[in-house]
């Protein structure tokens, strides 16, 4: 599964809409994605799962890449 992962770079930062950023990770549940971003020292805000309609429709977006953890 592919899941959405909106998160801030620094996990002490305060979560502000214009600095949220996304990256998309494949893994077989949320709990999984959060094992993979642990050592990174994001702040986490938001992980969604994508079906396939929306996975779909993010794929058509130039900066869709699948990160490789």
């Amino acid at each position: 599964m592919i899941f959405k992962v909106l998160y801030q770079e620094l996990a002490q930062e305060v979560p502000v809409r214009e600095r949220t950023q996304a990256m998309y990770v494949e893994a077989e549940t949320e709990r999984e994605v959060r094992k993979k971003l642990a050592n990174k020292g994001f702040n986490i805000e938001y992980i969604q799962v994508l079906n396939e309609d929306h996975l779909a429709y993010e794929q058509q977006s130039e900066d869709f890449a699948v990160e490789n953890l």
